[in-house]
């Protein structure tokens, strides 16, 4: 026996895990964005990684909402959800490698000519598959991955929300904006008009400056319910995201201007990158549970034995199920495959095939996030230049419409300089509050694809307590 028990730990040695070792995927990256710093960033390593939201855009109204959405979205709710289960998942892949116990009784009457015939029977029975090259190990480390994905998965979907919630709020004061400029100009117009149709009925001026005036007010008076249906559905949007049913979204009188467009943003080295976006995070730790699906597939290729035990009774009544004995019983196992046309081999290629695409995923996902700074970075640095450029047009324009209506009332000017330098000052105005929006949404871009930051002041708090404690 004691040379059974000396094979028996020499196997499970031996054979305690097979198929290939994991390593991490590595990724060969530059050291850094130099190319797109200049004078639109700033370089702090601390504060990529810490990166407050609410520090971020600096808006009340919009803290709020996030702080909402965090809290009622959907998404994250159901998010919240796959993290129980893939726990579960993972408490159950884990147990599997320790023996399982159950317990068994019956009773059964019946005769046999003039016979009766009458059984009770109680135990406890234990089975184990004692050699099992690696599999439940490796199942477990799997699932446990899957884990660690389905909470990154999470972090991901909050820092891709609080960047929703962002957007769709600058947008809305964007079409705020954009339909009080167009009720602005529509009313300046409407008054235009009436001077028009008088001049024009007192035989001052031809039909061709009546039509040309009634035109603009037409594109004014379409722009007002056009931006008015547009905010609708923007506040709509924003309400389902912060887990709401439709509703008007209170700003607090904040506007495109009154918001700061000229936000310091951190630059972080790209293995800082690779250490904090969470859904490549996720996606690594997918490859993984992918990878360990290799050595499950190479364990179930080769023999495993099982044992099993039973201890308990059996009487012909209940008073003597105790006192007559006790029973019990141990045996062994040995289960393998033999030939199934290839079947166990197929299955490893279908688990390294499955692996080489969640590594290839996560290439991608390192290749895509690169790109999103890179994008962000560029987005901002000329969006800046633009904004400068529109400004001064707008002003222009507007000063230059001024003027125009002004020549006109002294008859320097024909009445088609007013109508063009109007529909240049329109479309400036426009244009400014559309840039104006495209720039707070980069700085949000930025801010997700650094890989976000603290959630809350009450999770930042925690941690620090908690590098404290580990300092002391």
């Amino acid at each position: 026996m004691k040379k059974i028990y000396g094979v028996v730990v020499l196997l499970l040695i031996i054979t305690s895990c097979v198929g290939p070792k994991y390593v991490a995927p590595e990724t060969d990256v530059s050291e850094s964005y130099e190319q797109y710093m200049h004078d639109t960033l700033v370089s702090n390593q601390d504060t990529i990684i810490n990166l407050r939201w609410w520090n971020f855009i600096n808006e009340p109204s919009l803290d709020t909402l996030i702080n909402e959405a965090l809290a009622y979205n959907k998404d994250i709710l159901m998010a919240a959800a796959r993290i129980e289960q893939s726990r579960a998942i993972s408490g159950m892949a884990n147990a599997d490698q320790y023996p399982s116990f159950n317990m068994n009784a019956g009773a059964s009457k019946g005769a046999t000519g003039s016979f009766g015939n009458n059984s009770l029977s109680a135990g406890v029975g234990m089975s184990w598959e004692l050699i099992f090259w690696g599999r439940y190990r490796a199942a477990s480390e799997g699932a446990k991955a899957e884990l660690l994905a389905s909470e990154y998965g999470l972090r991901s979907i909050q820092m891709s929300l609080i960047s929703s919630v962002s957007n769709n709020y600058v947008l809305i004061l964007d079409l705020k904006n954009r339909l009080e400029i167009s009720e602005k100009t529509l009313s300046s117009r409407d008054s235009a008009l009436l001077i028009i149709q008088a001049k024009y009925d007192g035989g001052i001026i031809p039909q061709i400056d009546l039509n040309q005036a009634q035109i603009n007010n037409a594109i004014a008076a379409g722009a007002v319910p056009s931006y008015k249906r547009q905010l609708a559905i923007a506040e709509s949007s924003l309400a389902v995201l912060i887990g709401s049913h439709p509703k008007n979204i209170i700003t607090n009188k904040e506007t495109l201007d009154s918001m700061n467009l000229d936000i310091d943003i951190p630059y972080g080295i790209p293995s800082a990158l690779l250490l904090r976006r969470p859904d490549i995070l996720a996606s690594r730790e997918m490859y993984h549970a992918k990878f360990k699906q290799i050595n499950v597939a190479v364990a179930q290729r080769l023999p495993s034995i099982s044992i099993t035990g039973m201890f308990g009774g059996s009487s012909m009544a209940l008073s003597t199920l105790t006192g007559s004995g006790m029973a019990w019983s141990a045996g062994a196992s040995l289960l393998g495959p033999v030939f199934e046309f290839g079947k166990n081999k197929r299955r490893v290629e279908a688990a390294r095939a499955s692996a080489k695409e969640a590594l290839y995923k996560y290439e991608n996902t390192v290749n895509q996030s690169f790109k999103e700074v890179e994008d962000a970075l560029i987005s901002i640095q000329t969006l800046k230049l633009e904004i400068k450029a529109k400004q001064m047009e707008a002003d222009a324009a507007m000063n230059a419409e001024r003027l125009a209506k002004m020549r006109y009332d002294k008859g320097v000017t024909s009445y088609l300089e007013v109508l063009d330098n109007q529909r240049t000052s329109f479309n400036a105005q426009l244009g400014l509050s559309t840039l104006k929006r495209q720039i707070l949404e980069s700085y949000v871009g930025l801010y997700k694809a650094l890989g976000g930051g603290w959630l809350s002041a009450e999770e930042e708090e925690n941690a620090n307590n908690e590098n404290q404690e580990t300092k002391e």
